[in-house]
């Protein structure tokens, strides 16, 4: 890890703990995960707002105005809304979603659960997302929350990231390793 990631992890994970302390304390540790949760498919969802958030470009006053916009048009709580605001005031919004993903772990160590990353090529359906969390479950021995991708470019298969395993059935891969199988014997 290079030094410019480990300070952004740092940086992230006060942020987090800052948050999380914070939502403990007003016991609104649910209300921010759904307002992380809404945030985040709204960013997924604009490019725009995925822009505004990691360009240099802006000012620090113009991705203020527009950011309050965003979350005040989304309905976001109290609490999680003064969060962005202040991410944004200090210019930190390019790693937010590493202070979300910190905030999501701590609150998964306190309910007991192990977060579950996975990637597919298309939608998961409700049910083959439950067969997921059940398999992982069973293989992780405890509760299992995940967090849900698309990657039209894996054309098939799943990423699926345990904790520190990582398993890649994607069809990408596969062809992947084909083709350096074949330019090894060829």
């Amino acid at each position: 890890m290079s030094e410019a990631d480990t300070m952004v992890f740092g940086v992230a994970e006060r942020y987090a703990t800052a948050l999380f302390e914070l939502a403990s304390e007003t016991g609104e540790l649910d209300v921010v995960e759904a307002g992380i949760t809404h945030f985040e498919a709204l960013r997924r969802e604009s490019a725009d707002l995925r822009r505004l958030m990691k360009s240099q470009v802006f000012s620090t006053e113009e991705q203020l105005r527009a950011i309050s916009a965003v979350i005040e048009a989304a309905g976001i709580g109290v609490t999680l809304s003064n969060f962005i605001k202040l991410v944004a005031t200090n210019n930190r919004l390019a790693v937010m979603s590493h202070m979300f993903r910190g905030f999501r772990q701590m609150l998964a160590d306190r309910r007991g659960e192990v977060t579950a990353g996975i990637v597919s090529a298309v939608p998961l359906s409700d049910g083959q997302v439950a067969d997921l969390k059940s398999a992982l479950a069973d293989i992780s021995g405890k509760s299992v929350h995940v967090e849900l991708e698309v990657d039209r470019s894996l054309i098939g298969g799943l990423v699926v990231k345990l904790g520190s395993r990582m398993i890649d059935t994607s069809l990408k891969t596969k062809l992947d390793a084909l083709k350096i199988a074949l330019k090894e014997v060829g």
